[in-house]
């Protein structure tokens, strides 16, 4: 419960500095004085976050259910999880602020990327940050943490090259996409913790 109310708070603080100025000083030196040369790059990355969060959980589950692995496949069903928590704060929370995508207010602003849906948070960097969380809590291993995180930020950093969302919307974008990914890490290691306690307690009784 603590955990969900800092969650919470920390969106709704975010939301409040997005109404700063420094906010959209900072999109302006990203997005009006970009390197026009790494546009087709970063369009690269922004269209790679789709593919890999739907490709996670997917190919984590195939691959657990041919090798008969239960932990991969555990593992799939971890990040199935984390993708839909996270779809569904980040849906929910784009429907309740409701705020405008930074090309919308301010013409200087070059859009660069599909971006039809209200502003905060960025969906792409939720979901880039789900992913990477998910596979890092899973396998913990610096050859699986420093590339997702790699990828997940230079995502984060494509939407507002690309003019389609604020820094806000990017901070609150990672905290509701690595917030979700932990969330159902926990919840995994919880259930796993119960049902392996209940196990214990049946062994017990068949002793007696």
């Amino acid at each position: 419960m603590k955990l969900f109310s800092f969650f919470l708070c920390t969106v709704f603080f975010v939301s409040v500095l997005s109404a700063q100025n420094a906010d959209i000083d900072l999109l302006r030196k990203i997005n009006v004085h970009r390197n026009q040369k790494l546009d087709c790059s970063f369009k690269f990355i922004t269209n790679t976050v789709s593919p890999v969060h739907i490709g996670v959980p997917v190919g984590l589950i195939a691959t657990g259910l041919i090798s008969h692995n239960k932990t991969t496949l555990y593992n799939g069903l971890e990040a199935s999880a984390a993708f839909i928590v996270n779809s569904g704060l980040t849906g929910g929370l784009k429907i309740i602020i409701n705020r405008p995508r930074p090309f919308k207010t301010y013409p200087d602003i070059v859009k660069l990327s599909d971006g039809g849906s209200p502003s905060f948070p960025s969906g792409h960097t939720s979901s880039a940050f789900a992913a990477a969380t998910s596979l890092s809590l899973m396998y913990p291993k610096w050859y699986v943490i420093a590339p997702s995180f790699t990828w997940a930020c230079l995502a984060g950093y494509s939407r507002m090259h690309l003019g389609v969302h604020y820094p806000s919307d990017v901070l609150g974008g990672i905290i509701v996409g690595a917030g979700s990914a932990y969330l159902c890490h926990v919840g995994k290691k919880w259930l796993q913790k119960k049902q392996k306690n209940s196990s214990q307690k049946g062994n017990v009784s068949v002793s007696l």
